[in-house]
């Protein structure tokens, strides 16, 4: 019996896989995935020396966790395959008596999950992000009414493998997390590449202004995480009266940029909430 399973074995499920191995929290004996592609399956069994298999029940019936990793297009068409399954006489026993399902696709619902799963089914729905791939990801997860603290306590451990997870009683507040730390990582690299841009106009070399950019970043997240400072504090120690940072702060509130940031943010979220009223 495995511990745990991944349907869906693309860039995510490959980052948790690789977390979880270089943590030592499992060994490779411990873990499968499926998935249509063979260019993954093949991929993931020579990086990483776990069992793949092109069919998803196989999943279903040996693991006690299953990682749902696919996208949201497709995941009625694999739910109703392991709903079928699981009302079938002698595949996915495990999941009968109570496997854990925890899944990852973007704006599905807890409540679609459960339907095509079962009224008992344990599961528990997470919002991940790509720096996972990088082992700096920011992930927030809800249970569904049948997991228990334990199968929370299981996901957490899974997802701070790859970074910070934490853990929402609200899953309505999965639509602000999407639009933060979900989409969020697009902001910074928009942000990085927009600076970079204008010091080029402003006679640096390309790869000398990203580097100093990306950098530049760097650095500033460190010292507010370190500082533990508020960011109007830290603004203001940077910001000498009369001096080129107050000159491109000046030309930031001239043209709406904490207006702008907003506007995006909830046009993310409200995205999110449409995507789960349509599915």
């Amino acid at each position: 019996m495995k511990k745990l399973g991944f349907i869906g074995a693309g860039n995510m499920a490959e980052a948790l896989a690789r977390g979880l191995l270089a943590k030592k929290l499992f060994s490779p004996a411990e873990l499968i995935a499926s998935d249509v592609e063979p260019a993954r399956r093949r991929k993931l069994a020579r990086l990483l020396k776990v069992e793949t298999t092109a069919d998803n029940l196989a999943v279903v019936d040996q693991a006690r966790a299953i990682v749902l990793a696919v996208k949201p297009q497709t995941i009625d068409a694999v739910l109703d395959e392991i709903a079928r399954a699981l009302n079938a006489n002698g595949r996915a026993r495990r999941a009968k008596s109570g496997a854990l399902f925890i899944s990852i696709a973007a704006g599905v619902p807890i409540s679609r999950l459960e339907s095509h799963l079962g009224g008992n089914a344990r599961v528990i729905r997470v919002m991940p992000n790509a720096p996972a791939m990088v082992g700096q990801g920011m992930a927030a997860l809800v249970g569904g009414s049948h997991a228990t603290k334990a199968d929370e306590t299981f996901a957490l451990r899974i997802f701070r493998a790859v970074g910070e997870a934490l853990a929402l009683r609200d899953e309505s507040l999965l639509d602000a997390v999407t639009a933060l730390s979900g989409s969020g990582p697009a902001y910074v690299y928009l942000f990085v590449a927009s600076m970079a841009e204008a010091a080029v106009k402003e006679g640096l070399p390309a790869g000398l202004a990203l580097q100093m950019a990306l950098q530049t970043v760097r650095g500033a997240e460190q010292t507010m995480r370190e500082s533990r400072m508020a960011p109007s504090e830290l603004i203001r120690i940077v910001a000498s009266p009369g001096g080129t940072t107050e000159a491109a702060l000046r030309k930031f509130a001239e043209a709406g940029f904490s207006d702008v940031v907003a506007g995006a943010i909830h046009a993310a979220a409200d995205r999110s909430r449409e995507l789960g009223r349509s599915r």
